[in-house]
């Protein structure tokens, strides 16, 4: 095996003018390996416990028809005893081949399809060979060879680009989209909105609240005070929330009354000081300054509507079915609160 000096090619116009060309100028060539070596046992993987030489693995500069030399085989027995793709030129560095005299390895299960290599263009650089270039890439010089249509007697150039196989990663599996619980009685609200629901109920979770008993005191003591009837109050809290402060909805409605922030905000304007959402007494205040509110402004099955749907909603587009049903749910809870129910109990 030798390698001739060359220099990049140049167009010329005959073939008597190339060989002046060669004489004069020293090209710098830079020869195919051929991979011809003296075969050397070690390389091959002997597995203990069976006969023959076992398994081969291959190795950087292998090629199928070397092993098959080497061991006394046919590059055709080993592309059918190795289910190898076409003419057996794709073997990877590492690859485990399996040798005649053996059993061929198990089928219990099909094979891994093989991985499709990829491309990349490689620019020959001075002092490159067909070798060096399938040793850095991983690759057989067989399969160099082929993927480029040279045989082992080409020679390649500096500035030559080569087409090198290299492996395809495998994709890596999408992360899974989390999506939030947005919708809530029939309708969807923004990410921030469910978000700030979601902080809400986490700083609810870790409080010391009160009881349902003790939350149906404090609503009939604040519905007395602001002129609300108690039990109109302690039936929209029950329906809301069955009278626990630990409630938080995907719309952000916090507390046993299920105020939103923008209805915390005007019920802190008309009593005059910020009103915490999240402690029990704030958030009953805003709710049963939003009862007085709307009863004092509409009949009592609008008022009711209005707190559930919002009465300028109930006015411009009248009662959703889902807001007949709050209505006709809490007037229910109301008369039964009436008669002495305690559904607390």
């Amino acid at each position: 095996m030798s390698n001739t000096c060359a220099r990049a090619p140049e167009p010329a116009p005959d073939v008597q003018e190339i060989e002046n060309h060669r004489r004069s100028r020293r090209r710098t060539v830079v020869r195919v390996l051929t991979g011809i070596a003296v075969p050397v046992l070690a390389a091959g993987v002997i597995t203990a416990g069976s006969p023959g030489f076992g398994h081969y693995k291959v190795k950087n500069g292998d090629t199928l028809s070397h092993i098959a030399a080497r061991y006394g085989t046919t590059v055709k027995t080993l592309v059918e005893l190795n289910n190898l793709p076409g003419n057996g030129n794709a073997i990877y560095a590492g690859e485990l081949l399996t040798l005649p005299g053996m059993p061929a390895r198990p089928k219990q299960a099909p094979p891994a399809k093989r991985q499709q290599p990829g491309r990349i263009t490689y620019i020959v650089k001075s002092g490159d060979t067909i070798g060096e270039i399938a040793k850095r890439y991983h690759v057989s010089q067989g399969y160099l060879l082929s993927v480029n249509g040279l045989k082992r007697t080409s020679h390649i150039f500096i500035g030559k680009p080569l087409q090198v196989p290299v492996p395809i990663p495998k994709p890596k599996p999408a992360p899974k989209k989390t999506t939030k619980n947005n919708t809530f009685a029939g309708r969807t609200y923004a990410d921030h909105i469910v978000s700030q629901a979601d902080k809400n109920r986490a700083i609810l979770k870790n409080r010391k609240l009160p009881t349902r008993s003790q939350m149906r005191s404090l609503i009939s003591s604040v519905a007395k005070k602001y002129g609300v009837d108690p039990e109109l109050a302690l039936a929209v809290s029950w329906q809301e929330s069955g009278w626990k402060q630990r409630v938080v909805s995907p719309a952000n409605a916090v507390g046993a009354m299920q105020v939103i922030p923008s209805t915390g905000r005007f019920a802190s304007s008309i009593v005059g000081r910020d009103l915490n959402l999240l402690k029990p007494l704030d958030n009953v205040i805003a709710g049963v300054v939003l009862l007085d509110r709307l009863t004092a402004a509409a009949k009592l099955d609008l008022a009711v509507a209005g707190y559930y749907q919002g009465l300028g909603g109930v006015r411009r587009n009248g009662m959703y079915p889902d807001t007949k049903l709050y209505v006709k749910n809490v007037l229910r809870i109301k008369a039964q609160l009436e008669s002495g129910w305690n559904p607390a109990r």
